[in-house]
């Protein structure tokens, strides 16, 4: 896989591959942007791949399973498997916190950045299109079509 493709871990879920745990079985699936503080471009490609090998390695701590991840210079699309009896903005707050304290002590020159991320994030619950269809998406957001679908979204949150 190239440097800057996405991370891919599966493609969909079948009846057999549903999560389980005490008393649920469960597929609950969230697309998640979060954007640059004022959506400046402070991730350069090195950022951004070492961002994915940061979000990769606290899947286990932080209770989540990255499904796909892009970056872009100033925001991240993150489809993620979170189990229900987890509070999605708290493991995404987590997310955020620990990337950036990683980020800023790697990279010396962020820290004279005050904050990194802002405090929104979009998330979506992925019930409404498969997630093929929703890793097609993340996997090609580079695409002019998708920047404007982008803009559009962070227009609705702002």
């Amino acid at each position: 896989m190239s440097k800057h493709s996405a991370y891919n871990t599966k493609s969909s879920r079948t009846k057999n591959e549903y999560k389980r745990a005490n008393h649920t079985v469960h597929a609950c699936d969230y697309h998640v942007i979060w954007c640059t503080k004022y959506r400046k471009k402070w991730l350069s490609p090195k950022i951004q791949d070492r961002l994915k090998e940061i979000i990769e390695e606290k899947q286990e701590d932080y209770n989540y399973e990255v499904i796909a991840i892009e970056t872009m210079s100033d925001h991240i699309h993150l489809l993620v498997s979170i189990a229900p009896h987890f509070n999605v903005t708290e493991i995404i707050g987590q997310i955020k916190g620990y990337s950036s304290h990683t980020l800023r002590r790697e990279f010396r020159w962020l820290r004279r950045i005050r904050s990194l991320w802002t405090p929104s994030k979009f998330v979506s619950s992925t019930g409404g299109v498969t997630l093929d269809v929703l890793k097609e998406y993340v996997e090609n957001q580079k695409a002019p079509q998708q920047l404007k679908l982008f803009d559009q979204i962070m227009d609705d949150i702002s």
